[in-house]
Order: C-alpha cells, then sequence, then structure tokens
C-alpha cells in the first residue's frame, strides 16, 4: 500500500494537484497512508474523519433526507461525502471518501458486514464510485481493503 500511495503523491505532484479525503469506516487511515510519507505536505490538503451522520452534515454538507432515505452506507452518502470534502477543503482538487460497515456488528437488511461504497472526486470533473463486498473479514482487514481500494480509486482521477 505504501507503493500506491507513494505513486498518487507523485502523480497529483505532477499534475500541481492536492487531496483530501473523507472518512467514515476507515477512520483516517486513508490520509494516514499518504502523509506516513515524507513530503506529503505539499500535496495532502488535509482529512475529514466523519464518523457520524451529524459529522457528514456538519463537516461535508451531507443532506439530512439524503441519509434518511438511503443511509449512511450508500453510493449516494460516500459521492456526497467525497464531493463535500472538495466544497470544504477550499485548496483540495481531489478527495476520496469511503462509507461502510467493517463489522463485526452493524449490519442490517441489505447492509452485510464488508459493504463499503467508495467515492472520488475531481474539482470541476466527475465523481466516481465503488460498490465493495468485502465480506465478513475482521474490522481491521475490512478496513485495510477499503484504504486500498479508495486509493486505487483516487489514481484512476489523477
Amino acid at each position: 500500500m505504501t507503493k500506491l500511495a507513494e505513486e498518487i503523491l507523485e502523480q497529483a505532484r505532477a499534475a500541481g494537484l492536492r487531496i483530501t479525503t473523507a472518512e467514515s469506516c476507515t477512520g483516517g487511515l486513508i490520509c494516514a497512508s499518504l502523509i506516513d510519507i515524507a513530503g506529503s505536505s505539499d500535496v495532502v490538503d488535509g482529512g475529514f474523519v466523519t464518523y457520524s451522520n451529524f459529522a457528514k452534515m456538519q463537516a461535508l454538507g451531507v443532506d439530512k433526507q439524503l441519509l434518511k432515505d438511503h443511509g449512511a452506507v450508500s453510493e449516494p452518502v460516500a459521492r456526497a461525502m467525497a464531493e463535500g470534502a472538495l466544497a470544504h477543503a477550499r485548496t483540495a482538487d481531489v478527495s476520496v471518501a469511503t462509507t461502510g460497515i467493517a463489522g463485526p456488528g452493524g449490519d442490517g437488511p441489505g447492509k452485510p458486514v464488508g459493504l463499503v461504497h467508495i467515492a472520488a472526486s475531481r474539482k470541476g470533473g466527475e465523481t466516481i464510485h465503488s460498490e465493495e463486498h468485502f465480506g465478513d473479514l475482521g474490522r481491521t482487514e475490512v478496513r485495510m481493503a477499503t484504504v486500498e481500494r479508495a486509493l486505487q480509486l483516487m489514481q484512476t482521477l489523477l
């Protein structure tokens, strides 16, 4: 994963782009994987850890009705998080957002443990989405798999 993070930083640096993250189930691990690399401050703007619905609304501007209609673990919310991160981190050009169920509990009808929605957005461009079904691998494993997939998705926008 370090190699992938290094590649992302190099690509963003070469393109003159800055990165932000909006993380729920990963709790800041994506941003940490980027800032673990020396010199990342010229590319990484910062990150939002928005674990609760209230935090998603307050920090990222996710609409309350969107959360009510679709639930936090959904494509529309992941997209809104990625776009909200760009809107609130005004110097960032690219964002990635994660929301999911890492387990061991918390799953509900149609939302099993290991379900994760990831969205990446580029200022003035598109927002892309990936729905992942990692399964009940264990909380840490789901979170780490999410970080890797989120970095891959973000890389497609660079």
